[in-house]
């Protein structure tokens, strides 16, 4: 092989693919092997971590996806991506406008709340009890953010969100049979019991919160925490984009004409 031939090939490089004409290879295994064998959930794990997780692994990851794919027209990414379905764009288009509503606040709470659970865990390992791990974790981690705690609370939800306790429950049964510590689960808890002792009044945990425990108990890194979450929410924006794509409509803004927005600059000169 020429030497410009070996810079084309080393010009990518990958572990995830091994392609070449008539065959294809993810982490070592054939996709025929995987084709009916695995599902969605134990694909995604495969192609994140390198390797193929236990049935029951899946499973609570398969949870924490189901829990978040869609919040309605009220999420500003739902909201973009049926704007955009009647902007005479394609459905590619229209997922890629609700996936990039996705930022720090709608969207990543859950990777700054994993953030949080494992500088916890890590104070916790150097022999810090847990009470004062979260503690100083929480004051660490409004230093950065400020002083809203990601992962607790909802502006909808009130008092509490649906999704968490569920999750949650689920955390506990999978820790029960091993398949999870159980760790992240305490600390989640200890977590949302310190904000509602300095608040004076009871905070429940809500998605971002219980999917931050679930995502730290698999072993993801908080980064992954916020690209799992898109691709839960990809499910509920094609949905969305695909149900406006049917009804119709054209070139539809955040709301109906007739309503205007104030106008707060110099008046107009007579």
């Amino acid at each position: 092989m020429s030497e410009d031939a070996q810079a084309v090939r080393q010009w990518w490089r990958t572990s995830i693919i091994d392609m070449e004409p008539g065959r294809i290879a993810f982490r070592g295994h054939p996709i025929e092997d995987l084709i009916g064998n695995v599902s969605f959930g134990q694909m995604i794990w495969l192609m994140t971590k390198g390797e193929l997780p236990s049935t029951e692994q899946a499973a609570l990851l398969e949870c924490a996806l189901v829990a978040g794919v869609d919040h309605g027209p009220q999420a500003p990414s739902i909201a973009a991506a049926r704007m955009a379905a009647t902007c005479g764009v394609g459905l590619n288009n229209v997922m890629a406008t609700g996936v990039n509503m996705l930022g720090d606040i709608h969207g990543g709470a859950g990777e700054q709340c994993a953030e949080l659970y494992l500088d916890i865990a890590d104070r916790i390992d150097t022999g810090t009890s847990i009470d004062e791990a979260v503690t100083s974790g929480m004051a660490a981690w409004r230093e950065t953010y400020g002083k809203v705690i990601s992962g607790f609370g909802h502006r909808f939800h009130k008092p509490e969100d649906p999704r968490a306790p569920r999750l949650m429950e689920l955390v506990r049964v999978a820790a029960s049979k091993g398949t999870v510590s159980g760790r992240f689960a305490d600390i989640g808890e200890a977590v949302q019991a310190e904000i509602g002792r300095k608040r004076g009044v009871p905070i429940a945990m809500n998605i971002d919160g219980a999917t931050a425990v679930i995502f730290c108990e698999l072993g993801f890194p908080p980064p992954l925490s916020r690209g799992l979450f898109c691709l839960s929410r990809s499910v509920g924006v094609l949905a969305h984009g695909w149900e406006q794509m049917q009804q119709g409509g054209r070139n539809k803004g955040p709301m109906p004409p007739k309503y205007l927005p104030v106008y707060e600059g110099a008046a107009a000169n007579e």
